[in-house]
């Protein structure tokens, strides 16, 4: 009777820790052996932290975007941002080394009117997500379109890129550590503290599961609901200017990251409906794109079938965290 009694509390030990276990990063560390095992570079210091720094990006939208997803909505315009960051970081700085500290204020002034804007559409005019921040996403994209004239014009100083392009040499260890790497740790550190060690996060989470019980319980939602949205655009803005030191200006650079920073969170075990999420789970699937994406580049797959494939692993996500909580409760 012990030994049986001892063996089903080993088995919910078991089950408990597996179901702690972000299946996201399991993913991950599978795809990125297979990459190793195509290109032993990536298996390298150096190589893994090339492969952090082309993730950064995508990671830090993650972690803007699972604010807004944890608090029950969604944030379509940061890519929309992404671009004119890029865009207007070009006009603004005129190529003018000189110019690259206001115009960064000045691009994230407008990514927290954007933010503004999202938030007090929703929580006052009680706009579905969905429909406000595509509405944005159109409205930003033609303003970057008429800064720019329709096209790319000038570059980004030197000064503005090193934030996506810079790369410390001669480390210890790991050889390389790229400045982007260092932006995206301290954003996950700020995103980790708001999410889960503030009374703020504990809101969030709580709006996203019963909003009018949040409300009831003295929660000012729709300031939370403001708030969210305005860390979702500083976040893209931060993404934007990294992407802007990857690969200098364009019109296109943000297009499709809307949806790929929620497929991340999605992959990552957040729940689309609210109320469930992690930071890490986020900037794990996050990972798990960029390696998928990585991976079929290596195996010399079109952008079509890549998109496919991004598809396909956001339709298995959502349904095995579906069947994962009807497993648990």
């Amino acid at each position: 009777m012990t030994i049986a009694l001892k063996e089903i509390r080993q088995g919910q030990a078991f089950a408990h820790l597996a179901r702690r276990i972000n299946v996201a990063l399991v993913v991950f560390l599978l795809f990125y052996i297979v990459i190793g095992l195509l290109q032993p570079t990536y298996l390298e210091p150096a190589g893994a932290m090339n492969f952090l720094r082309r993730a950064a990006p995508l990671a830090i939208l993650a972690a803007g975007q699972i604010f807004v997803l944890v608090s029950g909505g969604f944030d379509l315009s940061v890519g929309s941002l992404v671009t004119v960051t890029v865009v207007g970081g070009s006009m603004l700085t005129a190529n003018d080394p000189s110019n690259t500290g206001w115009a960064i204020a000045v691009l994230y002034a407008i990514g927290l009117l954007v933010g503004l804007i999202n938030g007090a559409v929703v929580a006052y005019l009680r706009t579905p997500s969905i429909i406000a921040t595509l509405g944005t996403l159109l409205s930003v994209n033609g303003v970057a379109m008429m800064w720019s004239g329709g096209s790319p014009r000038g570059y980004l100083p030197d000064n503005f890129r090193m934030f996506g392009r810079l790369v410390f040499h001669d480390v210890p260890v790991v050889k390389i550590f790229p400045v982007a790497i260092v932006v995206l740790l301290a954003v996950c550190a700020l995103a980790q503290w708001g999410l889960h060690g503030m009374v703020f996060g504990r809101r969030v989470f709580a709006i996203g599961d019963n909003a009018r019980a949040a409300q009831l319980a003295g929660v000012q939602v729709a300031l939370v609901r403001i708030v969210v949205f305005v860390i979702s655009a500083l976040a893209a803005v931060t993404a934007g200017i990294l992407l802007g030191g990857f690969g200098g200006v364009s019109v296109d650079v943000g297009v499709g990251l809307e949806l790929q920073a929620i497929a991340a969170c999605v992959v990552g075990g957040v729940q689309l409906m609210g109320g469930r999420g992690t930071l890490v789970g986020a900037v794990a699937g996050a990972l798990t794109l960029t390696a998928l994406f990585t991976l079929l580049t290596l195996l010399g797959w079109p952008q079509p079938l890549k998109e496919t494939a991004q598809g396909v692993i956001l339709i298995i996500a959502v349904a095995f965290g579906a069947w994962r909580r009807r497993r648990t409760g």
